[in-house]
């Protein structure tokens, strides 16, 4: 992986080449293998010309679940004016799945304006999935109008301070960070001082053969901080999560796929249901992109991964609202 994506230390981001390299994967379908903090990759077209396996029995985890991001309901500007379209185009590939997730993981910006008709259709459109519960963390723009509290209402039930929370599933431990308040526009993502000590609590207790998987809207890595990609604390939740053998971070907020791994971290962004972003660097702003209409939704999609349990694996395909 380090050959396609490169990390550099001094400066905290993506070396330019690598980058490019990378986006040149989205809407094609990608299946990641992560087994002993090494994550490895194969476009589904080569996994397909396997005979359809890669790792062993890798597509036949124990426990499945899907990864949507950045819904923004109540968005109808060129880039994407039926974004409820595009949602049910995902929910479709959801439900045509050969085995029911066990659930799905919203990374955030259910809606557009954080305003209750947005919510009232994302909830709506949602009751059409085929899997058991749905866990979500919000995004930057769920809190624009009251600081969350209508998020916290109606998708943060029994969850703590901002909306954080942890679960297990299978023998995995489950975290949802909460990383979106007190931010700035444009600025970086902050956990917080007591987040951070709830985390330090919600780990001590697990053994370091956990796996683990992290999922907060903004990524927890320094993607590009001039846009806001990235989290100003992030290294502090990071440190505490070396001691375990695999860990696994899913964010959304950039709207397409990055990859990185660090020592025993694996760090993913997801596509977006909604529209497409700018590639770091190559528009003035980061915001809505408008593409032609025939490829904008090689540029949206879905995260499907796979753990099988004893094995410490975790399988992530990502599949464009495009691709077969």
């Amino acid at each position: 992986m380090n050959d396609i994506i490169l990390h550099n230390h001094h400066h905290d981001h993506l070396d330019r080449r690598g980058f490019l390299k990378c986006m040149a994967w989205v809407g094609t379908g990608v299946l990641w293998t992560l087994s002993g903090g090494v994550l490895t990759s194969k476009a589904l077209g080569e996994v397909a010309a396997a005979g359809g396996v890669l790792g062993g029995d890798a597509t036949a985890g124990e426990l499945s679940f899907v990864q949507i991001s950045d819904t923004h309901i109540g968005f109808n500007k060129p880039a994407n004016p039926d974004v409820v379209g595009t949602l049910r185009e995902a929910m479709g590939r959801i439900n045509a799945l050969p085995v029911s997730p066990s659930f799905v993981l919203h990374t955030g910006d259910l809606s557009h304006l954080s305003e209750a008709e947005e919510f009232d259709t994302l909830e709506q459109e949602l009751k059409s999935l085929k899997t058991g519960r749905i866990f979500y963390v919000p995004g930057e723009h769920d809190i624009m109008n009251d600081n969350g509290a209508q998020y916290l209402a109606r998708f943060g039930k029994g969850t703590q301070g901002a909306g954080w929370y942890s679960f297990d599933q299978k023998g995995v431990h489950f975290i949802g960070l909460v990383n979106v308040m007190n931010t700035k526009e444009g600025g970086l993502g902050v956990i917080g001082s007591e987040q951070l000590a709830w985390l330090q609590k919600d780990l001590e207790g697990l053994s370091s053969s956990t796996p683990v998987v992290v999922f907060a809207h903004i990524p927890l890595w320094s993607i590009y901080p001039q846009w806001g990609w990235g989290t100003d604390d992030a290294a502090q939740a990071l440190a505490m999560l070396k001691r375990f053998g695999s860990v696994t971070v899913l964010n959304g907020h950039i709207h397409q796929v990055m990859q990185k791994v660090e020592g025993n971290i694996s760090f993913h962004t997801a596509t977006s249901t909604s529209f497409p972003q700018p590639q770091p660097g190559t528009a003035p702003k980061a915001g809505p992109m408008l593409v032609e209409p025939g490829r904008l939704r090689s540029l949206l999609g879905i995260t499907k991964v796979n753990y099988i349990e004893n094995n410490h694996s975790l399988a992530l395909v990502d599949s464009s609202l495009a691709s077969n």
